[in-house]
């Protein structure tokens, strides 16, 4: 009889917990995601050389790809089932293929990148060699370094703009703004701007670019057509991230040094508003669905969610140590933040795609920690 019970017991424990696993299957599944369709993270660990796969509906790491040292970069290639990044102490763009979770390719560029983009239709690769000034467009299809151009000193990011015409590249050492035509890297034009000019914001239209300092507590306002710089914008706080709204009327500009969100009209070229918001905010990502911007905390450990519409500030979600880079599934559906301290990336359901509210939900606490490698800091996003 004991040992009946005990079997039914264990019978009906382990019925509830395939039940509980299938549960969080289906709610962490984004509502876009079809049945045969996967959706991984790709995260990039600088300190071993490494990038981590994450299948995001399984809620585990399925591989460690060595990469090269620095890896930095990474991008999810917009039509082809490949991630993409650098390794900055070697000196190459590296193809990582996303059915095989191996490396098919790795393209020499020169000493030092950083950053690379992809042209809107993803037939190209941008990259900026900080080493030697260059800029280089490889076509995505072939892997061969198809244009050289030349930038300033020290480039640091080569942006392609919205409608794939103009590479836009920010000179650290020059405090210059290089602009190049995107087929052949002849350059168009340079523009002044403040010291150290790191990231780069393009408005929808291509009529203005947003350039952050490394060094002072300005942005930098470019006329693209003109080719002129209409100011350099006080805002109070040496900027660490910034988003541009989707429709181009905003620019959201995280501050450590200003603890806080500082938000720019682009049509007027001016500061609209100020939301403090706590330590030391940085990193940022976008929810159009819910007009809702997330903003790691380094300091504090925790995500910072802000109602853009309403300048509501929600209560934050702790996702650990010390929070960087964080992304959004498409739809909104899962934020994950890769955390640099703890060696992790949280995964947190935001249910923005299914509440379709335009306001702040509850914080929820992480879905899952999963572990990645050391000092983990880039972050991709892949859908196949």
């Amino acid at each position: 009889m004991k040992l009946r019970f005990n079997f039914r017991f264990i019978f009906l424990v382990c019925i509830l917990a395939i039940l509980a696993i299938r549960e969080v299957t289906l709610e962490l599944r984004p509502s876009f995601l079809r049945p045969g369709l996967h959706l991984f993270a790709y995260v990039g660990n600088t300190a071993d050389g490494t990038v981590s796969a994450i299948d995001l509906i399984k809620l585990s790491s399925v591989a460690s790809v060595w990469v090269g040292a620095g890896p930095t970069g990474l991008r999810a290639h917009p039509t082809r089932p490949e991630i993409w990044g650098l390794s900055s102490a070697g000196g190459y763009a590296w193809v990582l293929d996303v059915g095989s979770n191996q490396i098919v390719a790795r393209i020499p560029v020169g000493a030092n990148p950083y950053a690379l983009d992809f042209s809107p239709d993803g037939r190209r690769a941008y990259v900026a060699v900080s080493g030697s000034g260059a800029v280089l467009a490889i076509d995505t299809e072939s892997r061969q370094i198809i244009a050289r151009g030349h930038a300033g000193r020290r480039p640091w990011i080569a942006r392609a703009s919205p409608n794939g015409k103009t590479i836009v590249v920010s000179n650290r050492d020059d405090a210059t703004v290089s602009l190049l035509d995107a087929t052949t890297l002849t350059q168009l034009g340079v523009i002044p701007t403040a010291a150290e000019p790191e990231q780069i914001a393009i408005l929808p239209d291509c009529s203005k670019a947003f350039v952050t300092s490394g060094s002072s507590n300005q942005i930098s306002v470019l006329d693209l057509n003109r080719k002129v710089l209409l100011t350099n914008l006080a805002i109070g706080g040496t900027p660490s991230d910034l988003v541009l709204k989707p429709d181009g009327g905003e620019l959201y500009i995280s501050s450590r040094t200003a603890h806080g969100l500082i938000i720019v009209n682009t049509g007027t070229d001016e500061v609209g508003d100020f939301l403090l918001l706590g330590m030391s905010p940085g990193a940022a990502t976008f929810a159009p669905a819910t007009q809702t911007l997330y903003i790691s905390d380094s300091a504090a450990g925790h995500v910072v969610p802000v109602a853009v519409g309403t300048r509501q500030v929600g209560r934050p979600i702790q996702v650990g140590q010390s929070p960087a880079t964080s992304h959004l599934t498409p739809g909104g559906d899962i934020l994950l933040v890769v955390d640099t301290a703890s060696n992790d990336l949280a995964v947190i359901r935001t249910r923005t795609a299914a509440s379709g509210s335009s306001g702040l939900t509850p914080p929820r606490p992480p879905t899952a920690l999963i572990p990645v490698g050391s000092q983990p800091r880039d972050l991709a996003i892949k859908v196949f």
